[in-house]
């Protein structure tokens, strides 16, 4: 599997727009701050990864079983309609796979959620109850190292 790294950087715009939930066997789980979707990003921890043919067979393999398991697990968690999952990267280039939980009654439906509406952060009460519904879901999943948080 491509190599996955300790010291991997978080691209600085993820990094700045997002909370680290925690990490998979191959990929960083991260919550977009922007309260009006349940809105998550695999990112994997390969240094230097544009696109997903970049990795090799197996954390492509292992991206989708994370991916999967991420979309399944928001639907349920959420109740969503739908789960859009995207790996765009015109802006940050670093290979990351969006996963948004969608509504046909939410902000920007039925357009796509980016540059839609300006973001609204997470209150801390907010983001405290979305980290309980995911610590629920997730707890049955050993290969799973929540983030250290003082949240």
């Amino acid at each position: 599997m491509g190599r996955v790294v300790s010291s991997f950087e978080l691209d600085p715009r993820l990094a700045g727009d997002c909370v680290v939930v925690g990490d998979f066997p191959v990929c960083r789980l991260l919550l977009m701050n922007d309260s009006q979707y349940p809105w998550f990003i695999l990112v994997p921890r390969i240094q230097g990864v544009e696109e997903i043919y970049q990795l090799d067979d197996a954390a492509q393999q292992q991206l989708l079983v994370e991916s999967c398991y991420l979309a399944e697990m928001l639907q349920v968690l959420f109740s969503a309609e739908k789960i859009n999952v995207a790996a765009l990267g015109n802006v940050v280039r670093q290979l990351h796979v969006h996963h948004v939980v969608r509504y046909s009654t939410d902000p920007a439906w039925p357009a796509p959620v980016w540059g839609r509406h300006p973001t609204r952060p997470y209150t801390d009460e907010a983001l405290s109850e979305v980290m309980q519904k995911l610590k629920k879901s997730i707890a049955d999943m050993p290969s799973f190292q929540w983030a250290e948080t003082d949240r």
